[in-house]
């Protein structure tokens, strides 16, 4: 794990390892502190190995499984894990996916689930992504 603060900043950038280094300025995710803890942003999170390759083309339960996954090595990183979920945005390059994206979701989420926005759009960054989720996590102190 790599958690750098940005220079004259709270913010910390976390870069878990063995992750696919992000394709541009971007950071997997950042932690801000709040009372009590601190805020978790993750950023979109796709189905590939550390190299970048598609994992399970075709496949959007495969990728469910390994999106959550990753989200999960990221909170990991941050202290956190998936129950300290918050907010959901899944994107969905094609609706007749969803059964299968939420059956994945609904196993990994524990109660409370937390709030989920779910949007169909043309296309991911990589045509083989059928599925990118992103997320904000609060930690608690402590961890």
């Amino acid at each position: 794990m790599s958690e750098t603060p940005a220079t004259g900043s709270a913010v910390h950038a976390i870069q878990p390892a063995g992750h696919t280094p992000p394709i541009g300025r971007y950071s997997p995710a950042v932690s801000v502190p709040v009372g009590g803890g601190r805020l978790v942003f993750v950023s979109g999170q796709v189905s590939a190995d550390g190299e970048g390759r598609t994992i399970g083309p075709g496949d959007a339960a495969t990728q469910a499984e390994t999106v959550f996954h990753r989200i999960s090595e990221v909170l990991k990183a941050a202290g956190g894990t998936l129950a300290d979920l918050v907010s959901l945005v899944i994107y969905l390059v094609d609706l007749d996916d969803f059964t299968a994206v939420s059956t994945v979701r609904n196993r990994v989420l524990a109660d409370p689930a937390p709030s989920s926005t779910l949007v169909e759009v043309s296309s991911l960054a990589i045509r083989d992504h059928l599925v990118e989720i992103s997320g904000v996590a609060f930690v608690p102190d402590g961890r």
